[in-house]
């Protein structure tokens, strides 16, 4: 369930932004996780919310703004197209670097997931 929510944009949906570094971040935390124990099988169902929402992906400010580059307008936008569509209202701090990508993790962390449960990637797991 790849939803693009941003229709008007040239690559922020394309694979090449950040999307193999979210995919890198799914994989090594799992392997951690294997590796000292505090991996439990039933941590599937709530991965997405281990991986993006238990802590901050990104942390600071200048971080996040060298993160989202010369893309930041887009991922607003893509922000901004998600939220409304799943809530009705945009909640995200916009004016935050650190806020915007944040969510911009979250959502696509979401998305990759589903991703690789539909084309059953779960290696592993």
């Amino acid at each position: 369930m790849n939803t693009n929510y941003n229709m008007k944009t040239t690559d922020i949906n394309s694979p090449t932004f950040k999307d193999d570094e979210l995919k890198e971040h799914i994989e090594d935390s799992i392997k951690e996780w294997k590796e000292n124990g505090t991996w439990n099988s039933q941590w599937k169902e709530d991965l997405h919310y281990h991986l993006f929402n238990e802590d901050y992906y990104i942390i600071g400010t200048h971080k996040a703004k060298e993160w989202l580059g010369n893309k930041v307008f887009e991922v607003i936008e893509y922000i901004h197209d998600y939220e409304t569509e799943n809530f009705g209202e945009v909640n995200t701090t916009l004016s935050n670097p650190e806020s915007v990508a944040n969510m911009f993790a979250y959502i696509r962390g979401e998305e990759l997931l589903a991703d690789r449960e539909e084309e059953t990637t779960w290696r592993g797991i």
